[in-house]
């Protein structure tokens, strides 16, 4: 008999927006077929400068085409929601879990884990205010309670959902150095402050998943590491 108490962790990949979405709903799938996976969670960067699209964001407005055309930056949908994410000097996390584990996996208590880090790493965090969502061009532009403002009132980490078959693919957005210029000429107006918290970006995903795994020491904890020609084959199908 099989038990749910199998955590996958995996390892850090650099890839282009394609292949991270595929990745994301490969282990969406796991997660719905694999009745022993309690959750997975994978930190992730990206392979240039990438703009995600929300899932119900329909137009892209003329000058990202341009810009688009002109290979400054590329764009990618995303299955979850929310408004438009520039992917550039941060870091992304997508967490998969299934619906009967939504009350230790809710935007509440994930964001908990979220403050209580980087808390402790030096960032303090606090929830934002607005409690209807709306779609917005910038993801950025806008903080709603499932989101986290820093110190300065600047939006921090943005999150949204996907809901699959019973389960749940949440993406989050950590911006930590977001380029000026880049972001200015994609939003027309100042991206939040750059943050340095004296820690390379693979120190602080290791802190994060540590600290997520303390308050869950009776999981099985898994380590998942995808060579090249397996995401090739996660991408084609």
């Amino acid at each position: 008999m099989r038990i749910d108490n199998q955590a996958l962790i995996i390892s850090t990949l650099e890839l282009p927006g394609v292949e991270q979405m595929a990745l994301d709903l490969h282990f969406l799938d796991k997660t719905i077929s694999e009745v022993e996976i309690v959750f997975t969670l994978r930190f992730y960067h990206w392979k240039g400068d990438w703009i995600s699209l929300g899932y119900h964001q329909k137009v892209i407005p003329p000058h990202w085409e341009k810009l688009l055309n002109d290979g400054i930056i590329q764009i990618v949908r995303r299955p979850s929601g929310g408004g438009a994410v520039l992917h550039s000097g941060g870091i992304t996390y997508a967490l998969t879990f299934k619906k009967p584990s939504y009350k230790s996996f809710s935007y509440e208590l994930v964001n908990n884990w979220l403050i209580k880090s980087f808390s402790e790493l030096g960032l303090n965090l606090k929830r934002g205010n607005l409690k209807k969502s709306i779609i917005n061009q910038n993801c950025f532009g806008s903080s709603y309670i499932s989101d986290l403002v820093d110190q300065y009132g600047c939006k921090r980490i943005g999150s949204a959902q996907y809901r699959k078959k019973g389960a749940f693919l949440q993406h989050g957005e950590i911006q930590l150095k977001p380029p000026r210029d880049l972001w200015f000429d994609l939003f027309k107006e100042q991206p939040p402050k750059q943050i340095d918290l004296n820690l390379t970006n693979e120190e602080i995903i290791k802190y994060l998943i540590n600290s997520l795994l303390e308050s869950k020491s009776n999981l099985q904890v898994k380590n998942i590491c995808y060579e090249e020609d397996h995401i090739k084959k996660i991408v084609m199908n």
